[in-house]
């Protein structure tokens, strides 16, 4: 290999193939001195590796994870395009911008077959290689950032799949894959959105860079954050089988209510109905865990959501009760109805949470079994009725209570008290 084949070439180890958050760019080119300029032109923006010919950049890219290619199309030997289908059998990955003094349809046409991104006529200024090598970045961090979800989603998939249910429980077997499915089809469904949003902005582009560029990122950390969901939903209910009950983890209910808020705007039930969160003005923190917290919320609104034909509003709000609930003070009646009270940790700081909707309201007859498990009105193509039983035994496990108001014509309010700390003592 010639001795300016390489600079510093990088272990290939994930994290580690990257200097701080830069990228890895390949300048392969048989000329010293486009080769050379390109260096200069790169050495502060990226990790940049150089190779006089096709093998040499081969070896480089069999050694080192490769973020962005730079080849020229001419060069003695094995030619760009080669090294081009050379690079992608490495890794189908890479983005790869061609570079060319003598431009023919024919070896455009190869590149473009090849998913070479993008290819430049010699002579080019910096301004132009600068934001084509950017564009490809960008490019190959958001397929990072899929790739990475794919992969935890197939981890998850493979957990579930392989994890055995033994042992008896209060519920049935049938009633715990219910209970599953029922959980994970509001973040699986989330992402199916928006990777379908973000294939479609993508492919209709021929390079993802400005309001397309902060639309992808956007919609990707939507999509991380429900991988994420449905990752903690699967070890809930492992944990449970399991019968391990982990600490729930401690996370401010404002940054809870911003996640939910995330997650309902692009809810196939949202439709028309509109949906107003007010953040506490002293965040707090509550001991139950963040998916389960989101789940019970996400719950309440869905239902509340769809409850009715017409467009409604429905809003969340908090609050702090310093000196815990007056339970006293709560009558069951024909409108109204307070759970999981013998089970409450009535204990202040008490979090009160209220979803309130101007839909149709809940008739008399109706109110006592709407916490039954299977209890739907919605009929079994748009309901499961596991909704509200999935919130009162969440709510129930983390030592909490639900009141639940409501008349026929004047619209339901859910109000879910549960114990809290303040973020100061965590």
């Amino acid at each position: 290999m010639p001795a300016d084949a390489c600079i510093e070439p990088v272990p290939v180890n994930g994290a580690a193939q990257k200097d701080g958050k830069r990228g890895t760019l390949l300048i392969v080119d048989d000329e010293d001195g486009p080769r050379m300029s390109l260096q200069i032109v790169f050495k502060n923006d990226y990790k940049v590796l150089a190779a006089s010919d096709g093998p040499s950049a081969i070896k480089l890219a069999q050694a080192n994870r490769i973020d962005v290619a730079v080849l020229d199309i001419r060069m003695a030997g094995m030619s760009g395009i080669e090294v081009l289908e050379r690079l992608k059998f490495v890794d189908p990955d890479v983005e790869v911008v061609m570079l060319t003094a003598f431009e023919t349809t024919d070896t455009i046409r190869q590149a473009l077959r090849l998913q070479a991104c993008d290819y430049l006529n010699k002579p080019f200024d910096v301004a132009t290689i600068r934001n084509t090598v950017a564009s490809a970045m960008q490019r190959r961090a958001l397929k990072g950032e899929l790739s990475k979800d794919t992969e935890q989603l197939q981890l998850l998939l493979k957990e579930l799949q392989n994890q055995k249910i033994e042992g008896k429980m209060a519920q049935t077997r049938g009633d715990i894959y219910a209970s599953i499915i029922h959980d994970l089809n509001g973040p699986l469904t989330v992402i199916a959105g928006f990777v379908q949003l973000i294939k479609q902005r993508v492919e209709a582009a021929q390079s993802v860079e400005g309001e397309d560029l902060v639309f992808v990122k956007e919609r990707l950390q939507t999509v991380s954050r429900q991988v994420g969901n449905c990752t903690e939903i699967s070890r809930r209910y492992l944990s449970f089988l399991r019968k391990q009950a982990d600490e729930a983890p401690k996370v401010g209910i404002n940054q809870l209510l911003q996640d939910l808020n995330h997650l309902l705007r692009v809810h196939p039930s949202r439709a028309q109905n509109e949906l107003s969160i007010t953040p506490l003005p002293d965040d707090i923190a509550v001991k139950m865990n963040g998916t389960d917290f989101i789940q019970v919320l996400q719950n309440l609104v869905v239902n509340a959501f769809q409850c009715s034909t017409e467009p409604l509003k429905v809003g969340i709000s908090a609050r702090v009760l310093d000196e815990g609930v007056a339970l006293e003070s709560f009558r069951d009646t024909n409108e109204a109805r307070l759970l999981n009270v013998e089970n409450f940790a009535n204990v202040p700081p008490v979090l009160e949470v209220r979803i309130h909707d101007t839909g149709p309201g809940i008739r008399a007859d109706v109110l006592p079994k709407i916490f039954q498990a299977y209890f739907t009105t919605k009929g079994h193509r748009n309901g499961t009725g596991l909704g509200l039983n999935i919130v009162q035994r969440l709510v129930h496990e983390a030592g909490g209570a639900i009141h639940v108001q409501s008349a026929s014509g004047s619209g339901t309010t859910f109000t879910v008290y549960l114990p809290a700390v303040r973020l100061a003592q965590i």
